[in-house]
């Protein structure tokens, strides 16, 4: 997890930190700056704040911090080095990039000693044992941000390249706690509320039709939601899986059936929704210049291979010119309409979203454009992960 300070302690990261209970993750901040003149380290000072503050969280974390001329540079460090032997880490999970305006959660907060969380009203026994924090301000709103948008699905792109899973959590500043965790519970042996939702959408919803329902991306995003149901503050929360199909395809009864099947042998238990999205497809740039359903399937595969290292790749140029890249001719109509199509589905309201987070484009030119898509794809969802993921996590072999 690489987050700010002041993420950690607000909503945002309660989320989060709420989602990875009892499970071993690491909190990588990066400090940008260089060595050269400096008298002493300049990451103890960092260290000692940060571990106070993972500890007065309560969370199962370890610290490791880094030093580099950028950010990109930093993360790279942090995926290189941290962890070790089986505990290397093999999920990166980021903020989602917007112009919301940061909220300094710790401004005037003192950290305790004693096991209490942040409070300023609480007093420490031993006024020598409760500091301030030693972080920098939060950013204003007139000033600019340090992460520019290429850097950042730069950092994306990197993780991928070196076989790491990507997690972007967007609006975890909207989760509601307390309705989790009230809902379920048992009072005089009655339930009080009926369990909350799990939503996940499996399929790649930029790229209809990519590599259908059971892909590794698609059965990370599975896993991941499983993993969720199980901790005890979401065992009484309902997974919904949703299977975007079109009438007449073919296709349907077989897809519904294949994922019913993984799903009894994965042992998970889900809801499984038809959703009929022919007027969102039709909108598909791929559709808009009249190409059917097997060159829509075709132009995706060559897509695919194209997102992959150089020494992969075996198409040739006029290839690429036949196949234009998903990204840069998307419109936003489409991936409004898809927008919508979700939200038309999330009632009642799930208290967390999964979405299939497509790999970054080779082409840097079109970092831009990637990251609007995804803004717009996710916008007003409430909280929601968007997940890529690179490596095999499930197995029916054993």
């Amino acid at each position: 997890m690489l987050v700010t300070p002041h993420k950690l302690t607000h909503a945002a990261g309660e989320g989060m930190r709420w989602f990875c209970s009892h499970r071993f993750y690491i909190v990588c901040p990066c400090v940008c700056d260089s060595a050269d003149g400096l008298p002493s380290d300049p990451l103890q000072s960092h260290y000692d704040s940060w571990l106070s503050l993972v500890d007065h969280l309560n969370i199962k974390a370890f610290v490791n911090l880094t030093l580099a001329d950028s950010v990109r540079h930093g993360v790279q460090n942090l995926l290189f080095v941290t962890g070790f032997g089986g505990m290397r880490p093999n999920t990166l999970v980021l903020g989602f990039y917007d112009d919301c305006t940061p909220q300094d959660h710790l401004q005037g907060k003192i950290l305790l000693s004693s096991g209490c969380s942040l409070d300023t009203k609480t007093p420490s026994v031993d006024p020598r044992e409760q500091w301030s924090p030693f972080f920098h301000n939060v950013r204003d709103a007139e000033e600019l941000k340090d992460l520019q948008e290429e850097e950042y699905v730069s950092v994306i792109a990197d993780a991928v390249k070196m076989g790491k899973n990507v997690t972007l959590a967007r609006y975890f500043n909207q989760f509601n706690r307390e309705k989790v965790m009230g809902s379920g519970r048992k009072i005089g042996g009655n339930r009080s509320m009926t369990g909350q939702f799990i939503d996940v959408w499996l399929l790649n919803l930029l790229r209809p039709d990519g590599c259908g329902y059971v892909d590794i991306c698609s059965l990370f995003l599975l896993q991941l939601a499983g993993v969720l149901k199980e901790t005890r503050a979401w065992s009484q929360a309902r997974l919904r899986l949703f299977l975007c199909v079109e009438a007449g395809c073919s296709l349907k009864e077989e897809e519904e059936k294949k994922l019913r099947l993984m799903l009894k042998e994965l042992r998970i238990s889900a809801q499984v929704q038809m959703v009929a999205w022919d007027p969102v497809v039709a909108l598909h740039w791929q559709r808009q210049g009249g190409r059917g359903r097997g060159n829509l399937v075709e132009s995706a595969q060559n897509e695919e291979r194209r997102d992959r290292p150089e020494e992969e790749k075996v198409e040739k140029e006029d290839d690429i010119q036949t196949f234009p890249n998903n990204v840069a001719q998307l419109t936003d109509e489409y991936i409004c309409a898809v927008n919508d199509l979700i939200r038309r589905h999330g009632a009642p309201q799930p208290a967390v979203r999964f979405l299939y987070l497509p790999r970054p484009p080779a082409d840097t030119s079109h970092y831009h454009a990637y990251l609007h898509q995804l803004a717009v794809l996710s916008r007003d969802l409430g909280p929601t992960l968007l997940i890529h993921g690179v490596t095999p996590v499930v197995t029916t072999d054993l």
